[in-house]
């Protein structure tokens, strides 16, 4: 069992509005309910590490993206904890992913080793800010990921629900020639 599961917030949990400030345009993907439900009814924290590089760009406020935080918290039930990094692409912080700041930072706040904690995520700076910091990656691919990003990923699902109950299914990753990296590392 994992000690927690990070999901994205855009493309992940919710459908991907570019720079959304508007809490009424928050809409949940297909399976996140279920797929959020299974894991708290399972004992397992939940918590959202999302790049908001809109507050960098002067597109957003900080106020907009925490009350996009609480609708999707509403819609969805509240998250253990929120990491948001708020800087540009070419600010060269160490929480933007792919870089591991997130990842380490939530896994800190939550008391979870990275290495038995799963961030799941729509595109390949999720996967590959998971690697950084120790953790493991699931890729739900969306039309916006890209053929490169699903082929390094290792681990993918169809949707939300699925990456959770990939998660949770069974305790160890599934070994090679399955959706999982060589190996089979226990989550």
């Amino acid at each position: 069992m994992p000690h927690a599961v990070l999901f994205d917030r855009d493309g992940t949990l919710v459908v991907d509005v570019p720079y959304n400030g508007d809490p009424d345009r928050v809409e949940p993907m297909p399976t996140a309910h279920r797929a959020v439900r299974l894991l708290r009814e399972s004992g397992v924290p939940v918590a959202v590490v999302s790049n908001q590089s809109g507050v960098g760009r002067g597109v957003l406020t900080r106020r907009q993206v925490r009350a996009v935080a609480a609708r999707v918290d509403a819609l969805l039930g509240p998250f253990a904890l929120w990491a948001v990094c708020p800087h540009g692409p070419r600010d060269g912080c160490r929480c933007r992913k792919p870089a591991p700041g997130l990842v380490l930072a939530a896994c800190k706040a939550l008391g979870a080793d990275p290495r038995r904690t799963v961030v799941i995520g729509d595109i390949g700076a999720d996967v590959s800010a998971a690697r950084a910091a120790g953790a493991t990656g699931v890729l739900v691919p969306t039309p916006v990921t890209r053929p490169e990003e699903v082929r390094a990923a290792g681990r993918t699902a169809a949707d939300l629900l699925g990456a959770v109950r990939l998660v949770l299914g069974g305790g160890t990753a599934p070994g090679p020639g399955a959706a999982g990296e060589p190996g089979g590392a226990p989550w």
